[in-house]
């Protein structure tokens, strides 16, 4: 978490009147409110939301284009590709994916209805399809960890998972 800054517990404690276990730590993104996560970084317990027009200046600033079957972005319609209610690490794990793999990315399915439901959905903001190419399967295949079934597993611990005609990510953490 670069752009983040921890804050001691009895800050927390004494800003947000909060007790928290061992095993929790709590991350201030820059000028926003806390945010609760597990110290250990492997999963997350909240997520900052961002709007669809603001994901996408963030994938263009970066050179990431989207599609949709639909020419649509409408999160209702299954044929749209929408980033309404996407997380922000999810974001920017899709702009750490550009800038590490060096590849061209095309998002291919982001929030809209029609996908698998679930805690870590694309509905709930986790996970972005990304188009096929030899670059990204390149990428993929020879710098995170195969744990079978098509998938792989990135020292963030996103997952990657190689479907029929896309790739299937989900993002725990922008990767950053």
């Amino acid at each position: 978490m670069s752009k983040t800054r921890a804050l001691g517990l009895t800050t927390l404690v004494a800003a947000a009147g909060l007790v928290l276990g061992s095993g929790w730590a709590a991350a201030s993104p820059s000028g926003q409110d806390p945010v609760l996560a597990p110290a250990s970084g492997d999963a997350v317990a909240m997520a900052t939301k961002i709007s669809h027009a603001d994901a996408t200046n963030r994938l263009r600033a970066a050179g990431i284009t989207w599609s949709s079957s639909g020419g649509c972005s409408d999160r209702n319609r299954p044929n749209c590709t929408s980033f309404t209610q996407v997380n922000l690490a999810t974001i920017q794990g899709a702009i750490t994916l550009k800038n590490a793999s060096r590849c061209g990315l095309n998002v291919t399915g982001g929030t809209e209805t029609g996908h698998a439901s679930g805690t870590y959905s694309h509905w709930n903001g986790y996970k972005l399809d990304f188009g096929l190419s030899s670059c990204l399967d390149n990428y993929v295949k020879g710098n995170f960890a195969s744990i079978g079934g098509s998938k792989w597993k990135a020292p963030s611990g996103n997952i990657y998972y190689r479907e029929g005609n896309h790739w299937d990510v989900v993002f725990y953490s922008c990767g950053c």
